[in-house]
């Protein structure tokens, strides 16, 4: 994992504040909450790693430069 750069984790903060609703698309860890599992934003470390309350109960960080993920769309 590259730690991201100050600048790089002030950006990821302001695009995925607290709150914010995800959804995970793919996570290449064994303890990875399954693909299409839903969750909210809970802060960005210092490292840039995204951490989310997983609908299953997991806590298990986003790294963002090796998972894939998207935003929730609410209308």
């Amino acid at each position: 994992m590259k730690i991201k750069s100050q600048a790089e984790t002030e950006m990821l903060r302001k695009i995925y504040p607290k709150g914010t609703k995800i959804i995970l698309d793919h996570m290449d860890d064994m303890q990875a909450p399954p693909t299409g599992t839903r969750g909210t934003v809970i802060h960005v470390d210092d490292i840039g790693q995204i951490h989310v309350n997983w609908e299953t109960g997991s806590g298990l960080a986003l790294i963002p430069d090796e998972d894939r993920f998207h935003k929730e769309v609410t209308e």
